[in-house]
């Protein structure tokens, strides 16, 4: 019988994309993914392998050039985020059909945050597509999902890496990804001019956002840094420490880090290398394993 694995994949933006060479490798080693718990990308790439889709998803991505990914990215200036997230969304959809969480054919669940009831939300059921939206939506960032009497944001807020939250059988493995390790990371030494072009592009886009908003609010300060950059750095810490203290109250019996240092939180261009670093970050956790 093959090992079975209750899998726990962290949030972390673009760094997500390592999930998909973290299982592909537990598949390729012989592992059964009998159940996944997912916050941010980690609840869309769950959700993608879940629905049996994840080859497809990988050769999508990896088929994007970096001004494609500038391109999925609908900016919108609004007191709620300034990224609408529908445009992938709506990509995604057309090779991967929506379907209810429950027709599964493993155990899935997606983490979010409601900031009217200020509770952690765990979604086990009804549209597969609504609950990967409403869990990747970072605050002041993508824009949230309001339903009747909550507003539903990035499951990382309360729980970046849901390691309390996957279904489990017995004897299974516990194995959860952490996006968010304080680990030093090797950088390519390739010369990657069209992305340094992309973030040219990104960073003009985002200065214009800073402008408005200075405009709007002529009180808004934020030194050097400005307002995104502010706001990456902020969640980033905040990600790492709660997931420091979430695995600590909840060991898993294998954590496969990813450096925070490897990428930042939109540079979705990288991943071939992203999903490469998962595969051998899989590989290394697995030796200690066994």
């Amino acid at each position: 019988m093959k090992p079975t694995v209750a899998l726990v994949l962290g949030s972390g933006g673009a760094r997500g994309i390592a999930h998909i060479g973290v299982i592909h490798e537990l598949i390729n080693q012989g592992y059964e993914i009998s159940s996944i718990s997912g916050s941010s990308m980690g609840a869309l790439i769950g959700g993608v392998y879940a629905a049996g889709k994840l080859d497809e998803f990988e050769s999508w991505l990896c088929s994007l050039s970096k001004m494609d990914v500038f391109n999925l990215v609908d900016f919108t200036l609004s007191t709620q985020g300034i990224i609408k997230a529908d445009r992938v969304v709506n990509e995604i959809q057309k090779f991967i059909p929506d379907q209810n969480i429950e027709d599964l054919p493993i155990k899935y669940a997606a983490v979010t945050t409601d900031l009217i009831n200020k509770k952690e939300v765990v979604i086990t059921q009804g549209s597969l597509y609504d609950a990967i939206r409403a869990s990747v939506s970072i605050p002041m960032v993508i824009t949230p999902i309001k339903k009747i009497d909550t507003l539903l944001v990035d499951g990382g807020v309360l729980n970046p890496v849901p390691v309390n939250r996957v279904f489990r059988q017995e004897n299974d493995i516990l194995i959860a990804v952490n996006l968010n390790a304080n680990i030093p990371y090797k950088k390519q030494k390739n010369a990657d001019t069209e992305g340094k072009l992309l973030e040219k592009l990104t960073r003009s886009k985002l200065n214009g956002f800073q402008r408005k908003l200075s405009e709007l609010l002529p009180g808004n300060k934020t030194g050097n840094m400005g307002y995104f950059n502010l706001i990456s750095e902020t969640s980033s810490l905040m990600l790492l420490q709660i997931a420091k203290l979430t695995l600590e109250l909840n060991p898993p019996d294998l954590l496969i880090e990813i450096s925070r240092q490897s990428c930042g939180i939109f540079d979705f261009y990288k991943a071939a290398e992203l999903i490469e670093l998962g595969r051998n970050e899989t590989i290394k956790g697995l030796n200690k394993l066994n």
